[in-house]
């Protein structure tokens, strides 16, 4: 019998996965809500809140530690616990695509999977981006999975045929507990790889570069670009041509020019999206570790009311100190919004928003920047994970815009500027 273990996008999708297979499954969850209940029910899925089954596996969500109480019981017990991303790649054929990476995963998974779709492969992507890798992997010649540490932190058996290593930088340590544990998941993506495979890696980072040093796969080295962007998109390149190799397929030119034509963009990411008078709004949501942060802080106008807080994941505060000059207030919010302002230190004003609902913490938020700017920017960029107040950082964005818009921000466009 397998237990699915926390509901959500993932498990849910896992459900789903298990039904259209025939195969037996009882579900759990630490905070059940009453939707995602339905939802398991009427797939035809039984409860099990008190944890009184014998499970042969357990199917744990990425947002559940390994080291979770529960986990470790039904481990003792006998039970294999793996997550959605080793569960498909055992009960699917579809070749899998795995990126990962401190920054840039989602671009890259977006990036890759058009490419390849404009070659005339059917690539779909899912992962830790929408939808969860399981809800596609059926549907797809081949899945481009972005990856994220939790994922990949429980997986055994798990090969992708193209594997792209972005960079290892400092992300999670609130999970993972050190850094080292850290970059240890990541490099999960790369144990199984065989000389049939190919691995895409960063040629300028050093811990990157070393591992797939080591690694027997095909290697098909990326040099960064300054720009982000450009950087994930020649990582996205040197993939699509590492699978159309395994293929044995030659690269379509023509195609492939269309479809730099036509890249698509990742939301939540520096986003500029409403204005009031001369204040602009930008939602980068995403934005959850410190290089992310920082160059927001560069390029969102001043002087910036910067909306910060939520689960602090160890960012490291010291290069957004310089920064704090373009910066006229920060609004503390979530779980860790105040230690962290105050850890900032640095002449920006600080206000902390003590509302516990994520949705009425963020609309005092932006009542709060709009009393204290005339012109500039309020910038969503919180530096810290979402959990404490929000599903994930898609809702905390929605909540975010939602205010701005109650609050008299109207739509902007590049005209508007």
């Amino acid at each position: 019998m397998i237990l699915v273990f926390g509901l959500g996008r993932s498990g849910l999708g896992v459900l789903r996965f298990l039904r259209a297979r025939g195969l037996a499954a009882r579900f759990y969850d630490d905070h059940p809500k009453e939707p995602d209940v339905r939802t398991a029910l009427a797939l035809g899925f039984a409860p099990d809140f008190g944890l009184e089954g014998r499970y042969t596996q357990v199917v744990a969500a990425p947002g559940v530690p390994l080291d979770h109480p529960h986990l470790k019981r039904l481990r003792e017990e006998g039970a294999e616990v793996l997550g959605e991303v080793e569960l498909a790649y055992r009960l699917s054929k579809t070749p899998i695509l795995g990126v990962t990476g401190t920054a840039g995963k989602t671009s890259t998974t977006l990036f890759t999977a058009h490419l390849l779709r404009g070659q005339g492969i059917r690539a779909l992507e899912g992962g830790n981006v929408d939808p969860p890798l399981v809800s596609v992997v059926d549907e797809a010649e081949v899945a481009v999975a972005e990856l994220s540490s939790f994922q990949l932190e429980r997986v055994s058996t798990f090969r992708p045929r193209v594997a792209v290593l972005l960079n290892l930088g400092v992300d999670h340590l609130d999970r993972h507990g050190s850094l080292e544990a850290y970059h240890a998941a990541k490099l999960n993506l790369l144990k199984n790889l065989t000389p049939e495979d190919a691995l895409v890696y960063n040629a300028q980072d050093a811990k990157v570069r070393q591992a797939a040093e080591k690694s027997p796969a095909r290697l098909y080295p990326f040099q960064p670009a300054e720009d982000p962007r450009e950087s994930n998109l020649r990582a996205a390149l040197a993939a699509t041509q590492a699978y159309l190799d395994l293929l044995g397929r030659p690269l379509d030119e023509e195609a492939l020019r269309e479809s730099l034509r036509t890249l698509p963009h990742a939301p939540h990411r520096f986003q500029t999206f409403a204005r009031k008078g001369k204040v602009v709004f930008i939602d980068d949501s995403i934005a959850t570790r410190t290089p992310a942060v920082a160059a927001a802080l560069r390029a969102a106008p001043a002087p910036i009311a910067w909306i910060l807080g939520g689960e602090d994941k160890g960012a490291d505060l010291a290069p957004l100190r310089p920064l704090l000059s373009r910066v006229r207030v920060i609004l503390a919010l979530g779980r860790d919004g105040p230690r962290m302002a105050e850890a900032l230190g640095g002449g920006a004003e600080v206000v902390v928003i003590g509302e516990k609902d994520g949705y009425k913490a963020m609309r005092q938020a932006v009542a709060e920047a709009l009393a204290r700017l005339e012109q500039g920017s309020v910038l969503l960029a919180p530096l810290a994970a979402s959990f404490d107040q929000f599903k994930d950082y898609k809702d905390r964005a929605q909540a975010f815009r939602e205010a701005v818009f109650d609050l008299g921000g109207e739509p902007w466009t590049p005209s508007s500027s």
